[in-house]
């Protein structure tokens, strides 16, 4: 599944998402950003993608050394694209992850993001 192509509202989705992410003591709030993408909403941290809200529900991105305790988890599956599962980015299907799950989730995706460097903020080209 190369798009985000089920059946999820997005908009509802990515609302939960910000109003977590707001209500989290961490990652301070300047350090967020929202970005469109793959036909969802992506959440960054210091411009690495923290999580997301698709048609297929909540995308989480996890360290690959924790996957063990990431499939544990209830309601993710490995993302796959194009035909090849991407390490460490899991679909959370919000039917099946009540709001202590996501927590988790989130958690778990905030403890791996946060200790990545932060990427520098690429120069848009001017339009011509």
């Amino acid at each position: 599944m190369a798009k985000w192509e089920g059946k999820h509202d997005v908009a509802a989705l990515a609302e939960e998402l910000r109003r977590r992410l707001a209500a989290s003591a961490k990652p301070p709030r300047a350090a967020l950003t929202e970005k469109r993408m793959f036909g969802g909403v992506c959440f960054l941290l210091n411009g690495n993608m923290l999580c997301g809200a698709g048609k297929n529900g909540y995308m989480i991105r996890t360290d690959r050394a924790r996957e063990a305790e990431a499939a544990a988890l209830p309601g993710g599956r490995p993302v796959v694209m194009q035909g090849r599962a991407m390490a460490g980015f899991y679909w959370v299907d919000p039917e099946a992850c009540d709001a202590k799950a996501l927590g988790r989730w989130l958690a778990l995706a905030q403890d791996y993001v946060g200790k990545l460097p932060a990427k520098a903020e690429k120069r848009r080209r001017p339009k011509a």
